[in-house]
């Protein structure tokens, strides 16, 4: 069995700045993946996605963007390229094809079991992203086996769906964006709408999300809000990544899809054979991701008065409401021709292979600031592991360094502490030689 200072499970963007730190810090370390590289992004996005966060916000340790176009957004397979790139550039010791069946305890070590190794190891640290298994509702649960029922690590594009209309549950950045594609193909489509949080793509000139670092959202810490479960559970912003030019505004919100031709619904409550029923809160639902976002603008808005930066930017022009008529009770699929449900309902946390007790009843792992309650077992890339961004590839890097600073120091006192033992075992047998020589003398 491989002896090996740390296991890095995970070769997406979080493990990379990890192995990226690690390797400075000279720690020998291994980092294993099911697939490749980026394999997520390969192979559970839809052929259209682009990143939400613009590319000057692909920030990873020692690496950043550098090509001509900041403010644009990569596509899913620009991203993979771009991953590549940042590993080969420090020649990162990626294994891939490495599928992890075990982590387990072995006295102050950690056993990492894989389908071709097995390594015996000081620190594991976990990177495989906020997912894990598509979340499917119990709502879906009575729906006639005739309907295709599939979901967004699914979906490629709609020549992929069986022909007929597509009922779309979620109303976050991915529900959005696959029912305007669908709408653009020609496709009906409704929309069943839970909570959602609406922002423009862009306010006042700039970036959403330059406003949101700008004015420190970012940055907020977990500890910083009332409800921190309430928080990790928070839906995406309510975007696409296209610029203005691309698109009127670069929005894509409940509104532009309604102007395509996209029905609103409340949320799915239940499903029995080809009937569907709605909540009657879109109302309630759209009021509510209004509300939040006027708050936030209200805030962009102050910032810019007290910084000085009202010649610097646009005048304040807001999104319009959202007109909420004609939502569904219910709705029989084959009446409407709606021969697919698409669930773009979010993941849920899965570590099968984690042994160790430090999964919370949910799935996700028990941490702060990415240590976990086993000594040497650390976590990164989390949905607001510590900082709101930690879950976006921009914020990764922040909790990385956290991670392999704590690793580092405990990995030292360690060593420290093991040389200690050495010595005192040494002087140990010095002193039982001593008395042997001395009691043999005696002897004589």
């Amino acid at each position: 069995m491989p002896a090996i200072d740390t296991v890095v499970i995970g070769a997406g963007h979080a493990g990379l700045a990890v192995s990226r730190l690690l390797t400075l810090e000279g720690r020998d370390h291994v980092v294993l993946d099911r697939g490749r590289v980026a394999e997520s992004w390969r192979t559970a996005r839809w052929d259209s996605l682009h990143l939400l966060t613009p590319n000057w916000m692909a920030r990873l340790p020692g690496w950043a963007h550098a090509g001509p176009d900041a403010d644009g957004f990569m596509s899913a397979s620009q991203f993979v390229r771009y991953l590549e790139r940042y590993a080969a550039s420090f020649s990162a010791p990626v294994l891939a094809a490495v599928r992890v069946e075990e982590v387990s305890a072995v006295g102050d070590r950690y056993r990492v079991v894989t389908d071709c190794a097995t390594w015996l190891t000081r620190h594991v640290v976990v990177a495989t992203g906020p997912g894990g298994q598509p979340r499917v509702p119990a709502a879906v649960q009575g729906l006639d086996p005739d309907v295709h029922l599939t979901t967004s690590a699914d979906y490629r594009n709609p020549r992929q769906l069986a022909e007929g209309g597509v009922l779309v549950v979620g109303a976050s950045a991915s529900g959005v964006q696959i029912a305007d594609e669908l709408a653009a193909a020609g496709r009906e489509a409704v929309v069943a709408v839970g909570r959602h949080n609406r922002m423009p793509r862009e306010y006042r000139g700039m970036d959403i999300y330059w406003w949101l670092e700008r004015t420190g959202r970012t940055a907020r810490t977990i500890d910083e809000v009332r409800d921190p479960a309430a928080a990790r559970r928070e839906p995406s912003l309510q975007l696409v990544g296209r610029r203005r030019h691309q698109s009127q505004s670069g929005q894509l919100d409940l509104g532009t899809l309604q102007a395509r031709g996209v029905r609103l619904a409340g949320h799915l409550v239940g499903a029995e054979g080809h009937e569907v029923r709605f909540a009657d809160d879109l109302v309630d639902s759209l009021g509510s991701a209004d509300n939040r976002m006027h708050r936030f603008l209200d805030a962009v808005d102050r910032h810019i008065d007290q910084s000085g930066l009202t010649r610097e930017v646009w005048a304040p022009e807001r999104p319009r409401a959202v007109a909420a008529h004609g939502a569904p009770a219910s709705l029989d699929l084959a009446s409407a021709g709606i021969t697919t449900v698409l669930l773009a309902t979010g993941y849920r946390p899965s570590h099968p292979w984690l042994t160790l007790p430090i999964t919370a009843a949910d799935g996700s792992i028990r941490q702060h600031r990415g240590r976990t309650e086993a000594p040497g077992v650390y976590v990164v890339g989390q949905r607001f592991q510590h900082r709101r961004d930690s879950g976006m590839v921009d914020g990764a890097r922040h909790d990385a360094a956290m991670v392999v600073s704590d690793l580092v120091g405990a990995a030292r006192a360690a060593e420290a502490r093991e040389r200690r033992e050495a010595v005192d075992e040494l002087a140990d047998e010095l002193v039982d030689e001593r008395l042997d020589d001395r009691l043999e003398g005696r002897a004589s």
